[in-house]
């Protein structure tokens, strides 16, 4: 080993300055490559499963939906005192799912909230410096971030009232929408890796679409982040 080492040592002795230079940035690319892999895939795991939790819980909602939907207009004329007890039941758990669901988004960051805060903890480094900041179109949520699935974001269906007779309360469709940005910013490598632990230990939850890290000249890098929250609410701001 330690023959090795010498050898190795004698092959650096022995290139030009211009050629060590380049041995000492492809190693450099190496390590930060490392690191930067180790610090966002546990991010994208656990926050892959909260997702999952939440595309479950609105798969369920819209099969309750449907069931009170059908039952509303196969007994609107007449209903009896058995389906209307089975609607009540119906109805109550899909106000028990909604609560859950408005209780997993009160974690999330509000849409409009998301670039001021983002700002406000860019200022708080002071040596990162902004180069990007944009919205991206609202989607519907499925599950996923993937805006492939089309940026035209569909309205809830039209809610379905029965006749006055019944009486009974309207049946609605329910949407989650998916907010995100994209926000660059340059600097130092280990200000970046400050700057998204800042953005993890939030009391707000923001779910991590994208991350990207390009090393222009070392130690300068520009990294580029795309974020997300849900809302059961389309409207967006304008950045």
């Amino acid at each position: 080993m330690k023959a090795r080492l010498l050898k190795l040592q004698l092959k650096i002795d022995a290139m030009s300055v211009r050629e060590r230079a380049m041995v000492f940035g492809a190693t450099v690319g190496v390590i930060v490559f490392i690191m930067f892999a180790m610090l966002i895939d546990p991010l994208f795991v656990r926050q892959k499963t909260l997702r999952n939790q939440i595309s479950q819980q609105q798969n369920n909602m819209q099969g309750i939906d449907a069931e009170i939907t059908a039952m509303v207009q196969a007994h609107a004329a007449d209903p009896d005192l058995a389906s209307k007890a089975r609607l009540a039941a119906i109805r109550n758990a899909s106000a028990t799912l909604s609560n859950q669901l408005r209780t997993a988004h009160s974690s999330l960051v509000a849409p409009e909230r998301i670039a001021p805060l983002l700002e406000s903890i860019l200022k708080s480094n002071g040596r990162l410096r902004l180069v990007a900041l944009k919205s991206l179109p609202v989607m519907s949520f499925d599950g996923s971030f993937d805006a492939a699935a089309g940026p035209a974001v569909a309205e809830p269906a039209a809610p379905a009232t029965a006749p006055p007779a019944t009486a009974l309360p309207a049946v609605s469709s329910r949407a989650i929408y998916a907010h995100g940005v994209e926000v660059t910013v340059r600097g130092n490598y280990l200000d970046m890796v400050n700057y998204m632990d800042a953005l993890e230990a939030m009391p707000l939850q923001l779910y991590w679409g994208a991350a990207q890290m390009e090393v222009d000249t070392y130690p300068e890098a520009r990294l580029s982040l795309t974020l997300y929250t849900l809302s059961l609410d389309k409207k967006w701001m304008t950045l």
